[in-house]
């Protein structure tokens, strides 16, 4: 068992460090707003630190889960930043989905100071962080990953290092560029079973055993038929990830008209007062027209 800490307790942080405390590791945690980080302790134990810097100090690894790339320098290397509290020989593992340049200048710093960083962002969303079901994307060395491996998969059904520094944020925007697609793709056919004056559960459930099947398929088809959006990964959150792929497409010098045309679909529902809808909301953008 070993001790951690875990930095945000958001909708994803939060179960992922309660399934840390369930498998027995010592589970000091920090938010932003420090009366939440109090009430986790009350409900799985553990200790609640003032600040990041407090939090990492005498951990064997800290864990992270924040909004984006500012708040997750700010948590790090900030005023009172985990960095200041790291230990040599220690290790820092970022889940939060953010730029592989960020990953890249956090390892860079880390090294510089005696200790190691993973990147290391999610799949799987809410649902699966609940769970313990989140698949996990690595960047970084072999080594640290190793040790970092089997307390991962306290909270994870699957775990893979991709490559150096960076290649985990990388491969969660590959993940990323899947899911638009396939989420416009699974929209326009409801609405096409619709127009066409089908029962489109029924045509959903019939090609959902061939090749057009897929975890979105599986998973909401009926609350896309529905109307239903008031769940899951949210519209706002898409579009952040979007916007991180389309900045490294044109660095790069990748190709991606799809995605680039979802993102304005989000764009799209945003307006529409959606950004707290989850990303299969992209049908309730057609069947408005």
């Amino acid at each position: 068992m070993a001790k951690v800490a875990f930095l945000g307790l958001g909708v994803m942080g939060s179960p992922m460090a309660r399934h840390l405390a369930q498998k027995g590791h010592d589970v000091t945690v920090y938010n932003r707003t420090h009366a939440k980080a109090e009430e986790w302790v009350k409900a799985h134990g553990g200790k609640a630190a003032k600040t990041p810097k407090d939090a990492a100090q005498g951990q064997e690894i800290v864990f992270c889960c924040v909004g984006n790339d500012n708040d997750l320098r700010e948590v790090t290397i900030g005023k009172d930043g985990a960095f200041h509290g790291m230990g040599k020989g220690t290790l820092f593992v970022d889940h939060t989905t953010a730029s592989a340049e960020v990953a890249r200048e956090l390892y860079a710093k880390a090294k510089e100071l005696g200790f190691d960083f993973i990147d290391a962002p999610v799949s799987g969303g809410q649902a699966g962080a609940e769970n313990g079901q989140l698949t996990v994307m690595c960047g970084g060395d072999q080594g640290p990953y190793s040790r970092a491996e089997p307390v991962i998969m306290s909270f994870a059904k699957a775990s893979k290092l991709l490559g150096p520094s960076g290649a985990g944020q990388l491969t969660k925007m590959c993940n990323q560029i899947c899911i638009a697609g396939v989420v416009q793709g699974l929209a326009e056919a409801i609405h096409f079973a619709k127009r066409s004056g089908l029962d489109a559960e029924a045509v959903i459930e019939a090609i959902s055993k061939g090749a057009a099947q897929s975890w979105q398929m599986e998973n909401r088809y009926k609350t896309m038929n529905q109307n239903k959006f008031d769940f899951g990964f949210a519209v706002n959150w898409m579009r952040k990830d979007l916007g991180i792929v389309l900045d490294e497409g044109r660095r790069n010098g990748a190709h991606l008209p799809v995605t680039a045309l979802v993102d304005q679909f989000y764009s799209d529902v945003q307006e529409m007062g959606g950004g707290r809808w989850d990303t299969s909301s992209l049908i309730a953008r057609l069947e408005k027209k």
